[in-house]
């Protein structure tokens, strides 16, 4: 765990210094917003709700897939000599997490403040959305160390996550739309918790098998 925190504070150093790239990613939050705030004055629940996902479903494949693309091979090979596989990629799954909630409550913070609140229970929202946020961030960050071993990666990394994605999507967009139409509780539970099974057995699959990957 030592090496996971210190490859987290070092990813978060490096992130505090090219802050063009953090900021890059919340302009095209809000920019996203905005064209839709002046393309479309009114949505009905289903349309701002999808609407939302698309948004941030984007926005997480430009914030996370770069954790191993844009690793050189030459640093690459330097976390190869000083941390275990698993520290790597729970460090850079950690990360993305973290970057993940707080882009995702940037976003719905500035898409409600533009389109105007529909959600009855805010509540679950947000649990969904953070869940999401944590599935999204462990899916694009294996799929990303899996890209950056071969050709192409950038045109891969899209090719490969969207397949796997869908399934989660659908659960999160399910559980969302229940959460703004204020259902009771009990409706809620059972997609909260696939969404909870999935980012953990998305976060498993990948503290079993980066080792391997990792060797190559």
């Amino acid at each position: 765990m030592q090496h996971v925190f210190q490859l987290i504070k070092k990813d978060v150093l490096l992130e505090w210094r090219q802050r063009y790239a953090i900021n890059g990613i919340l302009l095209h939050v809000v920019s996203s917003v905005f064209v839709v705030f002046l393309s479309i004055k009114t949505l009905n629940p289903p349309t701002w709700n999808a609407l939302f996902w698309l948004i941030l479903l984007f926005t997480s494949v430009s914030a996370v897939a770069k954790s191993f693309i844009a690793e050189s091979k030459g640093r690459q090979l330097y976390y190869y000599g000083i941390a275990n596989a698993q520290a790597i990629i729970l460090s850079k799954t950690i990360f993305n997490v973290f970057l993940m909630m707080l882009i995702s409550i940037i976003c719905l913070v500035v898409y409600v403040a533009l389109m105007g609140n529909v959600i009855d229970n805010m509540l679950f929202y947000i649990v969904a959305m953070l869940l999401g946020s944590i599935g999204f961030a462990a899916t694009f960050t294996m799929l990303s160390s899996i890209a950056s071993k071969a050709g192409n990666s950038n045109l891969l990394m899209p090719v490969l996550s969207f397949p796997i994605i869908i399934p989660m999507l659908l659960v999160l967009i399910k559980a969302s739309k229940k959460a703004m139409d204020g259902v009771d509780i009990s409706v809620i539970w059972p997609d909260l918790f696939v969404l909870l099974a999935i980012d953990f057995i998305v976060i498993a699959l990948a503290y079993i098998l980066f080792p391997f990957l990792w060797k190559d």
